[in-house]
This record gives C-alpha cells, structure tokens and sequence, in this order.
C-alpha cells in the first residue's frame, strides 16, 4: 500500500473542495484532493447546479422561439425532447471539467480519484476506482464530500419511472406527465424546465406556500407563472406511497387523492455524504442528514479536522459552499481569509428566476421595523421591452427614516445577475448604504440595473 504525506487533505473537489485546495495551495501547503467521481467538479459539476442551470437556459431558449413572432419567419414553433436539451448540458460539463482540471494542476495540486475514509484523524485511505488502496496523511483534513437527494425507504428508486434530482438526468424520453414530489428550490427548478418542454406538471408541495423564505409577494408571483405554465401545485399534502406500475406511477396521499403519471421526481431534501468516511474512527458523528456540525472558523469536534458546503447543511449552496471552503483553508493557513458566510444571495434558477438578499416584508413586519418599499416593474423598463423579458420586478425594502436598504428582492430576467447591485450597496459602511445611492448615481440606459433608480425613485415618493 502506498503512503502519501501532505500538509492538507481535502476530500471532494465540489465547489467547497476546489475553493479550499486553492486557498492552501497558494499558502505554500501541499495539498491532495480525493474525488469519488471518476471526474473532478463534484455533484455540482456533474449532476447538480450546472446541469440544471444548464438545461433551464435551453428551455429558456426553446420557449423565446416558440412566443417570439419574429422567428415565425424562420418556422412553426416547435417542442424538444428532454434527452435533446440534455446534449446542451453535457457539453457546458465538459468544459467545466476542463476548466477545473487546469485549475488544480496549474497550483500542483495532486489528485486521487477514489472512496475516500478515515483510518484515524491525520490518515485518509482512498479505495481508488481500479481497486488499488492508498494512504494519505495529513496535518489537517477538510471534509467537503457535498450531499446527495435523500431517499427515502419506502420509494422504490430501482423502479425504471421513479427519479430523484441525480438520476433524471438519465431520462431517456420526455414524459407526458410528471409528478414533482417537494415544493423546494429543486423541485420548483424542474417544474420550470419540464413545464417549459410542454409536460404537464403535477408539483406536489407539503407545506402551504412555494418557498415560504421567500418574500411573499415574489412567491406569490412564483405561483402564479408556474400555474400559468401548465404546472399544477397541490399544497398541503404528503405522500402516502408511491406505486410504480408498468407504464408509469401511481402517487398516493395521505388526503386520499390518487395521481397519476408518466414518470415521478423525488425532490424532497438532501444528505450528507458522509456514511463511507467512517467518521466513528476519529469520534465524530454526523446528524440525521448526515450533516457535520462546524463552529464559524468550519472546524469540528476534532480540531484538525474541518468541514465545509453541502455537507454541513444551510445555505446549501454552490457560491456558498466555495467560500466557506476557502475559508475553512483560510483558518488553517491563517491569512486573513476565513470568514463565516452568511452574506449569501438567493438564486433560484426557475423561468422566470428569483433572486434575494436581506430581510422581507414579513421579517420586517414582525421585528416592527418601520419600513418602506419601492417597485420597478421590468414591464416598463426599455431594456426588458427590448430583449422581450417584460415579466418581473425588482423590489426594494428600506427604512423610513435612515433610509437604509434592509432587502432587495428580485423576480424576473437576470434576477441572479441584478441583485448583487444591491447586495454591494448594502455592504457599504455607514451611510453609505441608503436608498439615496440609487438616486445619485447615473446608470447605464437602457439596462436592467436602472431599475435600482427607477425603484428608489418609487420609494421615495411613498415617504412623506
């Protein structure tokens, strides 16, 4: 058996994992990185946010020809199938794969390719794909091993029509009917991209609101494009078993309503991967989720060992996860970069997308906070008018008085993109974070960040 030794071993090369291997790489540390995928990226990378991301841009697509009057000239609107826009997603894997593998050679990171676990707390044995066992100590490790769909017993996911979020991506056809199980990011996402390839949506939500986190007025507006998109929303309800038969899949609720489909996608929360690490050798132990509790330096119980992204749970995000990676790195090599991420963004990839940062009306409304609001609807913004984006708003929330952006909320074209404007501004010291700046400042015309101006102007003559 092989024997390696490093300064830091960082098992997953997710976005926490790259996020770290870099961090302490470029300190001067010699860094390893193992990956249960035969390929790096992580679950991201090969079957979670870009191959989602991916194929909603195609769908995006497909539906601008379809509604567009000028592409009549070029043909009849026209329907794909779901392995049609899949093509599109593996290609931007590829180069995302690429890309990542330059990364870590260019910072002489070395790479194993394997199942990775825990002999004691400075040695990791990696069981690689070819059957070889390899030994790696380390003076500290960072667990970064991501999450995976939770499954639970009682569906039968050897069926050939029952999916969760990993294994759609192996749909080899295009469902007349969908049944969606769970109301979340995930589940809202594809019932955007399935909806938006003509199939009947059935998103069956156990709670009484889409994305109850959300501003209700965005969430509201969610609701209301999915259902205008043939998307059917059962708010709720929980499943009492799930049949799958030979053409297709029987849902059973608890309520007694029976529903049937083509096909079923399971999208009711996520895992740790942490069950192959054998945690118990070094005295930790992960919760139900299989999630690693972390203080805000990302250490563990067992002080060299350090945990970052999906698999220490919230936010559960790939921006998120390379931060908090970066900054687990951080703590190790002490260079001023750890910090404990919560300044995080919501962005969620549905058609139209949303995004927020900061507090809600509802927050606000219970923490007593006298606020204000100020609206821009993208109907009547020229650069929406002209890219033919008219559905949306940005939205403001900012105190009465100060005058101090608290949220910004975002529903629309670009909402990913447009909300870190305000995100910039409410990170400015002092005074630098009022409603003013968007007043004072001259933008770009026609573009979709004027709409900062355009809503700040709204806020204001709402004061008085």
């Amino acid at each position: 058996m092989a024997v390696y030794n490093y300064d830091v071993v960082i098992l997953g090369s997710g976005p926490a994992g790259e996020g770290a291997a870099m961090n302490a790489s470029k300190a001067g540390r010699k860094v390893a990185v193992v990956e249960n995928y035969s390929q790096l990226g992580g679950g991201c990378t090969h079957l979670g946010t870009i191959p989602s991301k991916a194929l909603r841009h195609s769908v995006r697509q497909i539906l601008q020809y379809n509604t567009n009057p000028l592409f009549r000239q070029i043909g009849e609107p026209r329907w794909f199938s779901f392995p049609d826009v899949l093509k599109s997603a593996e290609r931007v894997i590829a180069k995302q794969v690429t890309s990542r593998t330059s990364y870590y050679a260019r910072n002489r990171i070395d790479i194993f390719f394997g199942t990775a676990s825990f002999a004691d707390e400075n040695t990791v044995e990696v069981f690689s794909h070819n059957g070889v066992l390899e030994r790696l100590t380390a003076k500290q490790v960072i667990i970064a091993t991501g999450s995976r769909p939770y499954r639970p017993a009682d569906v039968d996911f050897n069926h050939p029509r029952i999916y969760d979020s990993d294994t759609i991506l192996n749909l080899g056809h295009t469902p007349r009917r969908l049944i969606i199980y769970g109301a979340g990011v995930i589940g809202t996402e594809y019932a955007s991209i399935f909806s938006g390839l003509g199939v009947l949506v059935d998103l069956i939500d156990n709670r009484d609101q889409l994305l109850s986190f959300l501003d209700d007025e965005i969430s509201d507006a969610l609701s209301y494009h999915l259902r205008y998109n043939n998307v059917l929303i059962r708010h709720n309800e929980e499943y009492e078993r799930v049949e799958g038969i030979t053409n297709g899949v029987i849902l059973h609720l608890k309520s007694g309503k029976k529903i049937k489909a083509d096909a079923f996608l399971w999208c009711n929360g996520r895992t740790g991967n942490t069950d192959s690490l054998k945690l118990e050798n070094i005295g930790l132990k992960a919760n139900s989720r299989g999630q690693i509790q972390v203080d805000q330096q990302y250490r563990t119980e067992v002080p060299n060992i350090y945990a970052a992204g999906d698999v220490i749970g919230w936010p559960s995000l790939a921006s998120a996860a390379y931060d908090q990676g970066r900054s687990a790195a951080g703590s190790i090599v002490e260079n001023d970069s750890c910090r404990f991420v919560d300044d995080v963004p919501t962005g969620i990839y549905t058609i139209p997308e949303i995004s927020s940062i900061g507090k809600n009306e509802r927050e606000l409304t219970q923490a007593k906070i006298p606020y204000e609001v100020g609206k821009a609807f993208f109907k009547g913004m020229a650069r929406a008018q002209i890219s033919g984006e008219e559905v949306g708003m940005l939205k403001i929330l900012f105190h009465r008085e100060t005058l101090e952006i608290l949220g910004v909320h975002c529903f629309g074209y670009q909402a990913s993109e447009i909300v870190h404007i305000g995100q910039a501004i409410m990170n400015q010291p002092g005074e630098g974070n009022t409603l003013k700046f968007f007043v004072n400042t001259t933008f770009n015309y026609p573009t979709m960040a004027e709409a900062y101006r355009v809503a700040a102007f709204d806020g204001l003559n709402r004061l008085f």
